[in-house]
């Protein structure tokens, strides 16, 4: 078998994995297929995804759904304002030996889990968010000067309500950096919400089964990585990046306005790899420029900080990217004037 065909059956693969994970976790959830499908790539791209919504559109069920069709370790962790760090990572406690000495023995937190859940995540103090910081860029817990490697595959899914916001703590822009996405969790549809009640209202509930395990997760976030995207389409996503940012040449009217920092590098990063994942799932073995539209809202719309001017006009990031992907040609198209 040639590389070519061998690629192309690991891909047809990687396909036929996906959709019976996406398959496995719509028995749970009602519609949402774009958040479904944004969460399971983030998951195979190796990021950290962010649910916002109001209360009762599924999220943490989304979640937890996820973890039942995945052989993977779950946790959840529910943020308030006297969550300490020790509660999430763990801390060292004093054990009694059986000759009677004491010593010191590390108790691992909820953090040590393939998937872990922080519900309301801006509910945490700025203390507690650093410590998942630091799990969710590095992989790893400094506890007493000891370094803890977390279990692989490893994935932070928060949830955060965009209405509540009386005693919550915004997350900083380090932290909203490192999420790979950030995925609007919309009102469903009155078709959907008859299923919902159909399903939740009767007899038997429906749950997800296992059908992936963690080391083909990993196997399949390899083989992602492995498509090739041209240049030229590589440097359309840097120019989206950059058109982001209101004193870049590329940047448009809209962003001059109302943005006051623009995207970092991390932008560019998982719109490449969510863009190649949108190429595989539309069996293509190379990225278009309308997989990386495709992927821009989810991969951005929380890396930009608006200016007061942008807050005080109520514009939304979505608005600043859907403005940026119209107005950004890409390299080597002739703009007809």
């Amino acid at each position: 078998m040639t590389d070519s065909a061998a690629l192309k059956s690991q891909l047809d693969d990687f396909r036929e994995d996906f959709k019976k994970l996406r398959a496995e976790v719509g028995k749970v959830i009602v519609g949402q297929e774009d958040i479904v499908d944004g969460t399971l790539s983030a998951l195979i791209a190796g990021g950290h995804v962010l649910l916002e919504g109001v209360p009762g559109l599924g999220k943490t069920l989304l979640v937890r759904t996820l973890a039942d069709a995945l052989h993977l370790q779950f946790s959840r962790v529910q943020f308030t304002p006297d969550l300490m760090p020790a509660d999430l990572v763990g801390t060292n406690v004093v054990m009694e030996t059986a000759d009677g000495r004491k010593k010191f023995e590390f108790q691992k937190g909820p953090i040590f889990a393939n998937i872990v859940l922080a519900d309301e995540i801006n509910r945490a103090t700025p203390k507690t968010q650093s410590a998942l910081l630091e799990a969710m860029q590095e992989h790893h817990v400094t506890v007493g000067g000891q370094t803890y490697h977390l279990p692989e595959p490893f994935l932070v899914m928060a949830t955060q309500n965009p209405l509540e916001m009386e005693g919550t703590y915004p997350l900083p822009e380090a932290q909203l950096d490192r999420f790979f996405s950030k995925l609007l969790v919309r009102y469903p549809s009155a078709a959907d919400m008859e299923d919902i009640l159909d399903r939740t209202t009767s007899v038997e509930t429906p749950e997800a089964q296992p059908v992936l395990a963690g080391e083909r997760i990993l196997e399949l976030r390899t083989l992602a990585r492995q498509i090739p995207i041209a240049d030229e389409i590589r440097r359309h996503a840097i120019n989206l990046v950059l058109a982001t940012h209101p004193d870049n040449a590329l940047a448009t009217e809209m962003v001059k306005r109302f943005v006051r920092f623009g995207s970092s590098p991390r932008g560019a990063q998982s719109l490449i790899l969510a863009a190649k994942i949108s190429a595989i799932l539309d069996e293509r073995y190379h990225v278009s420029k309308e997989d990386l539209q495709t992927a821009a809202h989810s991969a951005l719309r929380h890396r930009l900080i608006l200016n007061f001017e942008g807050q005080a006009e109520n514009i939304s990031t979505d608005e600043v990217i859907h403005d940026v992907v119209k107005s950004v040609k890409p390299v080597g198209e002739v703009v007809h004037s």
